[in-house]
């Protein structure tokens, strides 16, 4: 694949990182500045990732040395060399039918159920004026930031780029300091009972067993 097929290609830029964005949105339905705060850096993360995957491949380019030292064969602008993992570790064929893509699937899916699950759970506790303890709130007490999470993870894992790889851990850090506010709002409005579900249920990593 030439490097004009390969990268360039902004209408996928933008009709991918609205696709997630746009699902993203409907199931976190943003009211308050915080909630869009923890919506806008999982925006951005989408739009850094798909502009280097079918934009401008700026990890690749800035790696662009190192690689053709290394893989003196590899055409370093075809899609297929995106993959950074498929290239570092020599695996051949498609890389989009590797093991690796194949987990990184599972974890983006996994990350986009989970939020559309947790909302469902979330919205109804709220028109009701309760407690969301049950669904994936009976394991952790904030699934919708861990669900961005392993969203993020996922396409970490099947396209690595310099900026993602730096803004992730911000991104953790932010949404752990949101979850922090958030549970002060909530020990607020909801007292003792939400002391309890914070003294029983784990904040982002459940128990098993």
């Amino acid at each position: 694949m030439s490097n004009i097929q390969a990268y360039g290609l902004w209408p996928l830029v933008i009709i991918n990182s609205l696709i997630f964005i746009v699902f993203a949105l409907s199931f976190t339905q943003p009211k308050i500045s915080r909630d869009w705060r923890s919506l806008g850096g999982f925006a951005a993360f989408i739009v850094a990732l798909f502009t280097e995957m079918y934009g401008f491949p700026l990890t690749i380019y800035l790696l662009s040395g190192w690689l053709t030292d290394r893989y003196p064969g590899l055409d370093i602008y075809s899609h297929n060399s995106g993959h950074l993992w498929s290239d570092l570790l020599g695996t051949t064929g498609d890389p989009h039918f590797s093991l690796i893509h194949i987990f990184s699937y599972i974890l983006i899916l996994g990350g986009l159920y989970l939020l559309s699950s947790s909302w469902s759970v979330l919205y109804k506790a709220q028109k009701s004026q309760e407690l969301a303890t049950s669904g994936p709130y009976a394991y952790v007490r904030h699934p919708q930031y861990v669900a961005f999470v392993l969203v993020m993870i996922g396409f970490l894992i099947q396209w690595p780029t310099i900026l993602t790889l730096i803004m992730f851990p911000i991104l953790v850090w932010v949404y752990k300091k949101l979850a922090r506010r958030e549970e002060r709002d909530t020990l607020v409005e909801f007292g003792e009972e939400y002391s309890r579900y914070m003294a029983k249920i784990p904040g982002f990593i459940p128990h098993f067993g």
